[in-house]
């Protein structure tokens, strides 16, 4: 993958880099709930359009990997919460819980 494209994820929130060997960088948006509603190639592209693209799609930039991120942009670049009145804060974990989100997402 060119580097740039490593450059832009720090800054951005909600935006996971996994990095898969021999595949060609690829933009994968998913809905709250991790289901898949696109996928956009990005080999392509340059810095500047991958950074154009995240803007035009509502992904918050920021300043510094380490700045917080506003909570009006908590979900972004969601329009919409599902959670939306409700407390976000995921409940504690169990060894039963940790075991299926595991089995659920090997792809991660």
């Amino acid at each position: 993958w060119p580097s740039y494209i490593l450059n832009v994820h720090p800054f951005s929130h909600n935006l996971v880099m996994k990095h898969i060997p021999g595949a060609d960088p690829e933009l994968v948006l998913l809905n709250h709930y991790y289901e898949e509603l696109d996928r956009i190639p990005l080999s392509e592209m340059t810095r500047t359009e991958i950074n154009k693209l995240l803007a035009t799609l509502g992904f918050y930039k920021k300043e510094n990997p380490e700045d917080q991120v506003p909570e009006e942009f908590r979900f972004a670049p969601a329009k919409d919460s599902p959670f939306e009145g409700q407390s976000t804060s995921p409940p504690p974990k169990t060894d039963t819980d940790q075991s299926e989100a595991d089995s659920q997402h090997t792809d991660l």
